[in-house]
């Protein structure tokens, strides 16, 4: 009688684990698969010792649990702040700093346009004429704060 006790609890823990992963699938969020796969552990752990007690179960479980939630987030988290190779990769007006562009129209009152690529875009600097070479020394959203280019 004992025994199939044993083999039940076990079932349980793996129907849990399938039932958890399965629903990760179906649910947003990245917790579920965690949390299935220490009742998998659990569920594993009973065919190496079936004696172990439902409260040891749920202990184990717990703490399973934990240190795969904990052990995922710290994993994703270290990933997120790696540094990339292009850092401005999707920040297209960062990307022109430091770039030399023809004036489109003449910078009146600090303000003008300038040619980048087939479309003009807003400058700010010192008054300059119309066709004068500008270097981009940064940006603010869609503006670009120049100054006149470096002659060589």
């Amino acid at each position: 009688m004992k025994e199939t006790f044993d083999v039940s609890l076990t079932m349980l823990w793996w129907t849990a684990a399938f039932v958890l992963i399965a629903a990760e699938m179906l649910l947003p969020g990245f917790f579920l698969l965690w949390i299935g796969l220490a009742a998998a552990g659990v569920g594993a752990l009973l065919l190496l010792s079936p004696a172990l007690s439902l409260p040891v179960q749920i202990v184990v479980f717990a703490v399973l649990s934990v240190i795969a939630c904990v052990g995922c987030w710290r994993f994703s988290r270290r990933g997120l702040r790696s540094e990339t190779r292009s850092p401005t990769l999707n920040r297209r007006a960062e990307q022109l700093i430091g770039q030399c562009y023809v004036l489109d129209s003449a910078i009146e009152n600090g303000r003008g346009k300038a040619r980048v690529g087939d479309s003009l875009w807003l400058v700010e600097g010192p008054d300059l004429p119309a066709g004068a070479q500008v270097s981009v020394v940064s940006v603010d959203g869609a503006t670009l704060y120049v100054q006149p280019a470096a002659q060589d």
